[in-house]
């Protein structure tokens, strides 16, 4: 689905992370691990994840590692981004029973989308526990927003806040029966061979098209065949691929 989004704010949340909130054209609800696929100015479209829906708001958290982020963090209210969705398939938050015991592990500019899975989670009465890390203090973020959810742990790599480690340090997966994750590759590959019963992975890849089209974004999978991520995925059974 194409729609114009409105920005509506703009904050500097850590450093070299950004805050957008947008109005949506076509106000709707949509499944917590989707992605919007954003155009900025003549270059390619941006696969961006989504930190919070309400209604007729949308919420983006990234980093700025590029021209088109950089680009993208320096909109203003009123200006207008040309979008592309919500695309991709997220976490199925309707088969977790509120009597699991959920862990959602987020490393870097993977703890966006597990910001609205969580508060999704929470509405629907599940407990849910929070493992968010980062390499340093002044790339936190969002630590106060998952807090008033749950218990939320924080570790950076440097020690400088939080836990000091990766997020495998605050991790025990003797107390979990759900682990939702995303994050970069090194990470979820950790995960993927926790002793938990059920985990769902977000895949972080690069994409051209975003809608299946272009087998830019392909993964490997058990069986020596391939999914696409943008449009199989986002977000696998840990088991459906190989990392």
């Amino acid at each position: 689905m194409k729609q114009l989004l409105t920005v509506v704010s703009r904050r500097k949340v850590a450093q070299g992370a950004t805050e957008l909130v947008c109005r949506l054209e076509q106000p709707q609800d949509i499944a917590p691990g989707r992605f919007m696929h954003l155009r900025v100015g003549p270059l390619l479209r941006r696969p961006i994840s989504i930190a919070r829906v309400d209604r007729d708001l949308i919420t983006f958290l990234f980093k700025e590692i590029g021209q088109g982020t950089a680009e993208l963090a320096s909109l203003r209210p009123d200006d207008t981004i040309d979008a592309l969705g919500p695309l991709g398939n997220g976490f199925p938050i309707a088969a977790i029973h509120p009597a699991q015991r959920v862990v959602l592990v987020g490393g870097g500019i993977g703890v966006p989308p597990l910001y609205e899975t969580m508060r999704q989670l929470v509405a629907r009465g599940v407990t849910c526990e929070a493992i968010l890390g980062f390499d340093t203090a002044t790339s936190v973020f969002y630590e106060a927003e998952f807090q008033a959810l749950g218990k939320t742990t924080v570790t950076t790599v440097d020690g400088t806040h939080g836990t000091t480690g990766f997020v495998t340090a605050a991790l025990r997966p003797e107390s979990y029966d759900v682990l939702l994750a995303c994050g970069p590759e090194p990470m979820l590959r950790t995960l993927q061979q926790q002793p938990i019963k059920h985990k769902y992975l977000s895949i972080e890849n690069r994409m051209g098209c975003g809608i299946g089209a272009c087998f830019a974004c392909v993964c490997k999978t058990p069986t020596g065949g391939y999914v696409k991520t943008c449009s199989d995925g986002p977000v696998f059974r840990a088991e459906e691929v190989v990392l």
